[in-house]
């Protein structure tokens, strides 16, 4: 995987933009369907496209070099009901810290992406997770995995399962190995990231309804009490 080249800012503008225009555009058919938005960060060259394209087309694109962010989106069987995932594959080095940001606050849920053949890329995530907590610092829990990505290349690992296990542990959230290239856990990853955005988006909608049930009886006694 190549690094990624920077680009002027209209560029990560633009696929913002385009990101939204397609959340407010569901045609008829898909308008009932749950939408997830997933966020894909980590450095670049650690494999984030080459997992989006395998999970979006069952296809591994040794060569393909990003230049800038890219949306997809995808509907899938989620435990038996039909939802769609938006994702987002990030360039992993923006320098536009307001873009990075817009990014984060879009997201439902985040794939942290490492290489274990890279010890630095690992040692970035520290860095990626602590954007994301800022950005969205009024959120309680934020659906994150931490993905150590191109796991077919074990003879030349440099972060260790403990390592990374530890480091998943310390943040409480579920550490996955995959490889692009030959799919292992690559449906995981996504499909697990899923489902923790969905059950806080049931989380927050059961919590809102129960304080809009609270406010009705609220007012109900005062109404009783008035007559």
């Amino acid at each position: 995987m190549g690094r990624e080249q920077n680009l002027p800012i209209k560029y990560y503008v633009s696929i913002l933009t385009i990101w939204s225009k397609m959340a407010a555009n569901k045609n008829k058919n898909q308008s009932s369907l749950a939408l997830h938005k997933v966020i894909m960060v980590g450095s670049g060259g650690v494999g984030k496209s080459a997992l989006t394209l395998q999970f979006m087309y069952d296809e591994f694109v040794e060569d393909y070099e990003p230049t800038k962010a890219d949306s997809y989106r995808k509907k899938v069987v989620l435990d038996g009901e039909e939802v769609q995932i938006d994702i987002l594959d990030t360039a992993g080095q923006e320098d536009y810290a307001a873009i990075r940001d817009n990014y984060f606050r879009s997201g439902e849920g985040f794939l942290c992406v490492f290489s274990i053949t890279e010890q630095e890329s690992f040692t970035a995530t520290v860095e990626f997770r602590e954007q994301i907590l800022r950005v969205k610092a009024e959120e309680d829990k934020i659906p994150l995995l931490l993905v150590g990505n191109k796991s077919d290349l074990e003879d030349r690992r440099q972060v260790s399962v403990e390592e990374a296990r530890s480091k998943a542990e310390e943040w409480g959230v579920q550490y996955v190995e995959t490889s692009a290239k030959t799919r292992a856990n690559v449906d995981k990853v996504f499909f697990d990231l899923m489902r923790e955005v969905r059950a806080k988006k049931m989380s927050e909608n059961k919590d809102k309804n129960g304080k809009k049930s609270s406010r009705n009886k609220k007012s109900l006694r005062e109404r009783c009490c008035i007559l």
